[in-house]
Parts: C-alpha cells; structure tokens; sequence
C-alpha cells in the first residue's frame, strides 16, 4: 500500500499534467516522475483511483479515462482557454 504522500504526489503529477498538456500520464510516466519501478507505478495509479476521488480507469485496462475536473476521452464539453482548446470536461 502506497503512503499517503505518495498518492499526494501522484494526484499531483496527474493534474499537473493534464493541465499543460490535457492528456494524462501512461503509469510508465508516472513510475519515472515519482522514481519508483514500472509495477509500483501501476499498483499506486490504481490505489490513487481507489481513493475514492471520481475519476476512473478506461474499463479492463491500466489507462486513466477521467480524472476530475478533465476527461482524458474527447467528450462534448470541451474546455478552452485563451483560444487554445485541449482540454475536455466530465
């Protein structure tokens, strides 16, 4: 199990990432950014979506879908900001 800090961070990395680039991170990303193994990285990917914070895997795979406010699915609601659109919304 993940320590508290660890899951912080990975929150972090995720939103971080999802607000530069409007994708977020594959858990090969994750593992490199907070120096853990490729396994540890899935492992605390899915601990963090097990929080219970409402964002969800894509179904039967490793690949983050939604991740609060952002959808990482091209969905209907898209977000932009200053005339740049890479972002979706849930």
């Amino acid at each position: 199990m993940a320590e508290l800090p660890t899951l912080d961070q990975a929150y972090q990395i995720t939103m971080t990432r999802m607000v530069l680039t409007g994708q977020a991170p594959h858990y090969t990303e994750l593992a490199a950014e907070l120096g853990v193994s490729v396994e540890a990285g899935k492992l605390i990917l899915h601990e963090l979506i097990d929080t219970g914070i409402p964002a969800w895997l894509h179904p039967g795979t490793d690949y983050i879908a939604s991740f609060p406010p952002f959808n990482n699915l091209p969905t209907q609601y898209r977000v932009a900001v200053g005339g740049e659109q890479k972002w979706f919304a849930q």
